[in-house]
């Protein structure tokens, strides 16, 4: 059980001329801090490795037979192929460059969170990792901050912490795994695979940068569209997809905090705007934009109570131009194929259709 102090209104904070004076005025929680359940932080973290060593696994035998890494083609194996790993175990370490990377990425993000939370005495449980038999084998890892965060830097240099780490570790292997990468086969592209990855701006950036300083390579002067890329570079896109999607500017999300942090009044109105952007994007190219749409609406509604003062400047400035930058250079408005909601409408209406026949046909008898 947590007890926690009586907090003082916003109003009543007195007009600070300094950040000291700021900090001595500012509303004190006193809590009781739970035990980590260390216990639970390592047994998601070892499913999690598990999932992942055995999609990367899947990866890597796609991409060592001249498939795409995603490929769910007759050719390639089952989706989550777990009785594949069974019949021969040693296959499970095939997946290890894809696993390490995509937990690494993750790892950093939380971190990057979690240290600053430290530097602040903020009280932020360790990650927790996600494990989910999906095509990457997770859902990512969250931390818990479980102490108010009090002042509108803190609130910044938390929200961007985790951005930052993942992005340059992203970044980093991708620029390693993209010389890893070879031409797809014409028999290859000639079947494409049912998941089409849509590239963001950084992928076109660090190909022609490589280009640039190896003319000669097989690779330099070829699109994306007809690369094989190595399990790491996937995991690199995994990373720099989930950047994209913390950095959306609104609602509990990184890029809502951050923008909460520089402008309350502002986020607000960018709030407003990245769902009406979304709903578009989601009718147009891929309807899994309706989720983050949902998402950011539903988020929207709280958000931490921080002092007006001190406000963010400075450094914190050009921090937040970069985390604009970050999302520019990560964000694809189509990140798996083009599978937009007008496609699947029918199907929905057809199926919905029906209900509401049998609704209107029973209020009808009955009034």
């Amino acid at each position: 059980m947590q007890e926690a102090a009586k907090v003082m209104p916003e109003s009543s904070f007195p007009a600070a001329s300094t950040t000291a004076e700021y900090e001595r005025s500012a509303a004190v929680y006193g809590a009781c801090r739970p035990r980590p359940r260390y216990w639970l932080h390592g047994l998601l973290l070892l499913l999690t490795f598990f999932t992942t060593l055995v999609t990367g696994a899947r990866m890597q035998y796609n991409f060592s037979h001249n498939q795409p890494a995603l490929s769910l083609s007759d050719d390639s194996v089952p989706y989550f192929p777990v009785s594949w790993i069974v019949s021969n175990p040693r296959r499970i370490l095939q997946g290890l460059p894809f696993a390490a990377t995509v937990m690494f990425f993750f790892l950093a993000h939380e971190m990057g969170h979690y240290l600053y939370c430290r530097r602040y005495g903020i009280y932020a449980t360790l990650p927790f990792f996600i494990p989910m038999p999906t095509m990457i084998g997770t859902m990512g890892a969250v931390i818990v901050i479980r102490s108010p965060i009090r002042s509108r830097t803190a609130l910044f240099d938390i929200g961007i912490a985790g951005p930052i780490a993942g992005f340059l570790v992203a970044l980093g292997f991708l620029v390693v795994s993209m010389a890893w990468s070879k031409p797809m086969l014409v028999s290859a592209h000639a079947s494409l695979p049912d998941i089409e990855i849509g590239y963001p701006l950084i992928f076109r950036w660090v190909r022609d940068g490589l280009a640039a300083l190896n003319p000669g390579s097989a690779l330099a002067r070829l699109p994306l569209s007809r690369m094989l890329l190595h399990p790491v570079a996937i995991a690199a896109w995994v990373g720099m997809f989930a950047t994209a999607l913390n950095l959306l500017p609104g609602g509990q999300l990184d890029g809502g905090h951050i923008l909460y942090a520089i402008s309350p009044r502002a986020h607000k109105v960018v709030s407003r705007a990245a769902i009406l952007a979304l709903l578009p994007m989601a009718y147009y190219f891929w309807a899994g934009w309706i989720v983050w749409a949902i998402f950011l609406q539903a988020s929207s509604y709280r958000h931490p109570q921080v002092a007006e003062l001190p406000r963010v400047s400075g450094i914190r400035v050009g921090l937040a131009c970069f985390a604009l930058f970050m999302l520019v250079s990560t964000l694809t408005y189509s990140p798996l194929g083009i599978h937009p909601l007008r496609e699947a409408w029918p199907m929905v209406r057809d199926l919905v259709q029906p209900a509401f026949r049998w609704l209107n046909q029973h209020w009808l008898s009955q009034h």
